[in-house]
């Protein structure tokens, strides 16, 4: 049966251990979750394929990162600079959340005013433990995704040494399949682009945010027209986004990308943007089903 070979997004990084039994995890853990989707999608019959996580989170820091940084549980809007609050702010203002007072002086508080109403715009009826849980869940996922693309795209050097490795996944594994997910979407664009010798069957994107106008900027290749390119070794491209899911704005990139087939589907309110709640999802399953081999 033929490798698959994922690219994860943002909060992955796993301090202290090495970098190949940090993949090895991912993957098993992927490898669960993808079942699920398979037995949710009603293919049963599909046996799971060789996953291999293109593992790159601990490159993302060069690893400078110290043991007491904090962790994904409390990014706060306050590590963010002002140019990375107004890219926040842009991108919350694309997922419909309204225009803040133009009052608001703290190059905070209109952030701050928009993710709130974004949180009563989607859990209008919800009591208010639950929409202050989820205030602080989209807040660190705001915070996170803004502090890694930042990351990844600001220093040439570690933007190819992060391609490097995805390439190199992709290659010494044989994979005809890659499942990219969140900032991963990014990175394996890129990376496709820079290595046109890779060829795939399949490139599934999970919750990307190749549409933002903030990574529009920011990709290499830089889009010509405001349109992107298809790598060159791509023959098919589907894109999946969950409805609520943040990153994924918009969730058809925007119409940005000659992407074959777009999906949305509905993981929930509180799992709107993890590789495992993708993964478990029927239609990612069926997805990637006509890709396996004995599927």
């Amino acid at each position: 049966m033929g490798t698959v070979v994922l690219v994860h997004g943002i909060w992955n990084e796993e301090r202290g251990v090495p970098p190949r039994e940090a993949a090895r995890h991912k993957a098993d853990d992927a490898a669960k979750r993808l079942r699920q989707g398979l037995d949710a999608a009603h293919l049963t019959h599909v046996a799971v394929p060789p996953l291999v996580m293109a593992y790159y989170a601990h490159q993302l820091t060069d690893g400078f990162r110290p043991d007491d940084a904090q962790s994904a549980d409390e990014d706060t809007l306050e590590d963010l600079s002002p140019a990375q609050a107004a890219e926040a702010l842009e991108w919350l203002r694309a997922a419909g959340a309204g225009e803040p007072d133009d009052s608001q002086a703290a190059f905070l508080a209109p952030l701050r005013w928009t993710l709130g109403r974004l949180v009563a715009q989607r859990a209008p009826d919800a009591p208010p433990g639950a929409r202050q849980r989820l205030t602080e869940l989209l807040s660190r996922l705001v915070v996170a995704t803004v502090r890694d693309l930042d990351s990844y795209t600001s220093r040439p050097g570690r933007r190819t040494l992060i391609r490097q490795t995805v390439a190199d996944a992709i290659r010494d594994s044989g994979a005809r399949v890659v499942v990219a997910h969140s900032l991963g979407s990014v990175v394996a664009y890129e990376t496709l682009h820079a290595h046109p010798d890779l060829e795939l069957d399949l490139l599934l994107t999970l919750g990307s945010p190749l549409g933002l106008p903030a990574m529009l900027r920011k990709l290499d290749p830089e889009p010509v027209a405001g349109r992107g390119s298809r790598p060159p070794g791509v023959r098919h491209w589907t894109n999946i986004a969950d409805l609520g899911d943040l990153v994924a704005i918009p969730p058809r990139l925007g119409g940005a990308f000659p992407v074959d087939r777009h999906d949305t589907t509905d993981i929930g309110l509180f799992d709107p943007h993890t590789l495992g709640g993708y993964l478990a999802d029927g239609l990612t399953a069926a997805a990637l089903a006509p890709y396996l081999d004995g599927s």
